[in-house]
């Protein structure tokens, strides 16, 4: 068998060999100054572009909101909670165009005009670098749809976020008030640091009122973000401390019962009590919802509020001004009694006018319009039990209007309260100064008349009322109106409001306060008060009525609604030991006794023990795990806008 032998042709061999080197040299050489090119635009060329974006992935310090606290009543109702929600959240500076990237989002997320006018809004008062909600509350079908697009949208994520919400709706509005998107007037009046990243502040009520104590303090961490803006890791966190919750005074189910009692009406209501001055319902028909305005209300139905007649966005019974009627008799009648004008058994005989002397001009008693005649023999306790105008017309004329204007504001008239909420009025008790400073004209003998059964330039709001029958039931101790109960701080430890002392009116007599007393709690059952009816408890009280045009000529069928008259109520109860002190305007109806009566039998009778000041450990475990003559037309009932002139005594 033959062997075949292969004959190695080295040469040729080797010449391959360092083809392959060479080229492998080429290929290495190649990608080698590949690198070195990309190191070269990374470290040199680019050097700054990719340091930040190296430090930002490293070290980025991420604010972190605090939880807002919630805000119950006085017996642990929750009436202000925070829900989570999904926010679709954009970061200027991670968007390479923004206005092509919203015009691609609204291909998958529908955005409002609304939305995009708060979003544009809201751009010009944040940093670049800023997390700028650009649609709240996304629905599940949403997040899912940009869940899916996700990497066509640099810069924009979803985040979880808690909003406020309102569960009772517009039953405390007025009270509580509502959050808002920060706005850039309320960048001027807050620390920027506390409040990066969040994106709501309390706008009216409570909420901006108690704005420190519910908002918190803000947290970070420093977390791994990638050029995206994407979290890769969290490195270190520095945890937000939450903001307190907070009890109010407000008793919501009586409430409830004050809202439901006035019905469609428009008006107000505010009960105190007397021994503390914590207010126990403070109502004003109608309110609105506040939920419309956390997210941020549209141009059209804001306008549709503003422009609605009975002014719902309107607190009557801080801001709202009425011609009081003949409820200011009482407090005139102290002057009276105090100053030895009259006594007790000081009589006058009432024809059913009154005239002052070398004038023309005749007052007539209300009862004159009705019988032709007066009330015959009037003394203090008569004229209060049925409401004498005479009798009044007489005790004013003889006291002047210094005497009167002093003893008003001694009862709080005229001046602010001081309640724990902004935007409260301090209507006018009118002196000769500012009749002549606000109308030119001087002070007649009949403003003093009038001044005395509450018309002529006098002006008060419903919380005036309030606090100063308050005062009257107290004889005399004024304790200045609030509405927070207790501060609950997030370890669970809670705080109770004081009683606030505010002012003591003094009388010569301590018997005259009785005087008085006892002529008011015959109101109800011998006088102008027959509507209230006959209760089981004590009441004084005192009825009045304020014209908004004079109408005494027409029968009441025929006069229209909005042109009727207002009915004012006043009244404490029980007389002894009193619980309660109530206000209660009603306009263009006569239902203000009927009103207040519903609301003191729910204190009184029905639910008395749920009324007391009472926070239950449940609803505190909850807070901790979860998340605190009559008057001119000029005198409308309604007028957002007073003078607020102080009274200047002489």
């Amino acid at each position: 068998m033959s062997t075949k032998f292969v004959i190695k042709n080295s040469a040729k061999e080797s010449r391959l060999f360092k083809k392959r080197i060479i080229v492998t040299y080429i290929i290495v050489g190649f990608l080698s100054l590949l690198l070195i090119f990309r190191l070269i635009d990374i470290q040199v060329i680019n050097y700054q572009l990719y340091t930040t974006l190296s430090k930002e992935n490293e070290i980025t310090p991420v604010p972190i909101p605090p939880r807002r606290g919630l805000i119950f009543d006085r017996n642990g109702i929750l009436i202000a909670k925070n829900i989570p929600v999904f926010s679709l959240m954009v970061t200027p500076n991670k968007t390479d165009n923004l206005q092509k990237t919203i015009t691609n989002l609204l291909e998958i997320i529908p955005l409002n005009q609304n939305e995009l006018s708060q979003f544009y809004k809201q751009l010009k008062q944040h940093r670049r670098f800023d997390q700028i909600p650009i649609k709240l509350k996304l629905t599940a079908k949403e997040v899912a749809r940009f869940a899916v697009n996700r990497q066509k949208f640099p810069g924009i994520s979803v985040q979880a976020e808690l909003i406020r919400n309102y569960p009772l709706g517009a039953a405390l509005s007025m009270a509580v008030g509502h959050v808002g998107r920060i706005s850039e007037r309320d960048l001027y009046q807050i620390d920027p640091t506390n409040y990066a990243q969040s994106n709501f502040i309390g706008k009216t009520g409570i909420e901006k009122h108690y704005e420190s104590l519910l908002h918190g303090h803000v947290g970070y961490k420093k977390a791994e973000i990638n050029a995206a803006g994407e979290t890769i890791r969290t490195i270190s966190k520095f945890n937000p401390t939450p903001g307190n919750n907070i009890y109010l005074t407000i008793d919501n189910n009586l409430q409830m019962i004050a809202e439901r009692a006035l019905g469609k009406d428009q008006g107000a209501v505010i009960a105190i009590q007397p021994n503390t001055g914590q207010i126990l319902a403070l109502v004003s028909q109608p309110a609105y919802n506040p939920n419309v305005f956390v997210t941020g209300i549209n141009h059209q139905d804001y306008q549709t509020l503003l422009s609605n007649k009975a002014h719902p966005l309107f607190n009557r019974a801080i801001r709202g001004l009425y011609a009081p009627g003949s409820v200011i008799k009482p407090f005139i009648a102290a002057e009276g009694l105090n100053s030895k004008t009259i006594t007790p058994s000081f009589q006058i005989s009432d024809p059913g006018w009154f005239k002052l002397p070398n004038a023309p001009h005749i007052f007539h008693d209300w009862k004159y319009w009705i019988s032709g005649n007066g009330h015959g023999q009037v003394n203090l306790e008569k004229a209060i039990i049925e409401s004498c105008d005479t009798y009044f017309f007489d005790l004013a004329n003889k006291l002047g209007v210094q005497r009167i204007d002093m003893i008003l504001n001694e009862f709080n008239f005229g001046q602010l309260t001081n309640i724990d909420i902004n935007g409260e009025l301090a209507g006018n008790v009118p002196t000769p100064k500012w009749k002549f400073i606000n109308h030119g004209t001087p002070w007649y003998g009949g403003d003093t008349v009038l001044l005395g059964i509450g018309q002529s330039y006098i002006q008060v709001t419903p919380l005036q009322l309030a606090m100063a029958t308050a005062t009257l039931a107290n004889h005399g101790t004024a304790l200045q109106p609030y509405l927070l109960y207790a501060i609950q701080s997030p370890n669970g430890t809670l705080t109770k409001q004081e009683s606030i002392p505010k002012t003591q009116i003094l009388l010569d007599n301590p018997t005259y306060w009785d005087d008085i007393i006892d002529a008011m709690s015959k109101v109800i059952t011998q006088g102008t008060g027959f509507r209230f009816g006959h209760a089981s408890y004590t009441v004084a009280a005192k009825t009045g009525t304020a014209q908004v045009v004079d109408t005494r000529s027409n029968k009441t069928q025929d006069i229209p609604k909005n042109l009727r008259d207002n009915s004012v109520f006043i009244a404490f109860a029980p007389i002894k030991n009193p619980k309660i002190a109530i206000a209660v305007i009603v306009e263009n109806d006569k239902s203000a006794p009927v009103v207040a009566r519903k609301v003191l039998d729910y204190y009184l009778l029905k639910d008395s023990k749920k009324s007391s000041p009472h926070i239950q450990k449940s609803s505190l475990n909850f807070n901790l795990k979860t998340h605190m003559e009559k008057p001119t037309p000029h005198e409308q009932t309604i007028s957002k806008t007073t003078s607020q002139s102080r009274k200047n005594r002489t």
